[in-house]
């Protein structure tokens, strides 16, 4: 979620593309849904098009420090990294995390970690196999370009004279470095052919943001949220966010939107959530703008007279999104699709960024490929 040119709204698209092939490759393949999630999330890194992974925003430092997290909606465990620097896919990392935890306690009975920042998450990662990655590689050609640039910014309110002038040239610059430009986020929602749904989401952060901050895309229950259905929950859900990391955390937005979408019209608790917890949420009353976005889906076995057998059922499945940033690019696809569908969703005309929504989305019917 973010702004995202018409000139670049091809790029933007192939990126989305890209992304729900090679999750349909591995659902067709049999891997389930939370390494499928971490499988469309490394296209989304890779892409030098999106605040993720290489390419990320600089810190004010100049270097790329990175926040990722995935939650699994079967077993419910949760991975993160925050502040990660030397690590191509920080979604691996939390991947990695996730399914360790799984294993059980380390030695001497001590609980293994689900959430791990900076140098602490870095030799961690190299000791449980990811390839480490030169930091002074990640970042592009676009990324150091605005880096460049808003340092300059910087600069030049430093030089300011008076306390109440410079005061106010500062805040000027942080609401200009911080735009909605610079809210690209990625995240992904999926549902795998037992049902399980699970999701996760990555981030560079905010442009020229404090060294060592970390936002709601590593911390638990405002980046996303996956949950089977069990219990009360009538439906399975998942959800990850983007958007402004501190609206996001205060907020808890991704937990928020899971709890909402269990009652019977999506669509409308959707809203409801996006306009009362988030817009008008009393943890942002002094906020002027309040910038975010979400993809959710939602899915349960349909009920047909046909289907004799709770395993021969399809799932009813729906998928939608809603932002508040200018605009926000969406794909999704099936394994009964073609090709995936790709779409740039923009606030109304005359709405304003911040203080209004946008919200869409659809159903779809799917067969399990056990029938």
């Amino acid at each position: 979620a973010g702004y995202h040119s018409e000139s670049k709204a091809k790029e933007y698209k192939q990126v989305c593309k890209k992304a729900c092939q090679k999750a349909i490759e591995k659902l067709q393949a049999g891997v389930l849904a939370v390494d499928v999630v971490t499988a469309a999330l490394i296209e989304l890194e890779d892409s030098p098009f999106t605040n993720a992974g290489m390419g990320s925003n600089l810190n004010l430092s100049g270097d790329i420090e990175c926040d990722a997290s995935t939650m699994d909606g079967k077993s419910l465990n949760f991975g993160a990294v925050g502040a990660l620097r030397g690590v191509k896919n920080p979604i691996l990392v939390a991947n990695k995390l996730l399914s360790e935890a799984q294993k059980g306690k380390l030695s001497a009975g001590r609980i293994p970690p689900c959430f791990l920042v900076g140098e602490g998450a870095y030799k961690w990662a190299v000791d449980h196999g990811i390839v480490p990655y030169p930091p002074d590689m990640m970042a592009t050609k676009f990324s150091l370009s605005a880096f460049r640039k808003n340092r300059r910014k910087l600069e030049l309110a430093e030089k300011v004279e008076t306390e109440m002038i410079q005061t106010k040239k500062r805040r000027e610059v942080s609401e200009n470095t911080n735009d909605t430009a610079s809210l690209d986020t990625v995240g992904a929602v999926v549902v795998d052919h037992e049902g399980n749904v699970a999701a996760a989401v990555s981030s560079g952060g905010l442009a020229m943001k404090h060294p060592g901050r970390v936002g709601q895309a590593a911390v638990y229950g405002c980046g996303c949220w996956a949950e089977n259905t069990s219990g009360p929950n009538v439906y399975s859900t998942a959800v990850s966010t983007s958007g402004c990391g501190e609206h996001l955390v205060r907020t808890m937005l991704a937990r928020e939107c899971s709890v909402a979408l269990q009652a019977e019209d999506a669509h409308q608790a959707l809203l409801e959530t996006m306009q009362k917890k988030f817009i008008r949420s009393p943890f942002l009353a002094h906020e002027d703008s309040v910038l975010g976005g979400v993809i959710v889906l939602r899915c349960c076995k349909c009920s047909l007279e046909s289907e004799s057998s709770i395993n021969t059922q399809p799932l009813l499945v729906e998928f939608l999104w809603s932002h508040t940033t200018e605009s926000m690019c969406v794909g999704y696809m099936s394994t009964q699709d073609g090709k995936a569908k790709t779409h740039i969703s923009r606030l109304p005309p005359g709405a304003v960024a911040g203080q209004s929504l946008a919200i869409e989305g659809g159903v779809c019917r799917l067969r399990s490929p056990m029938t």
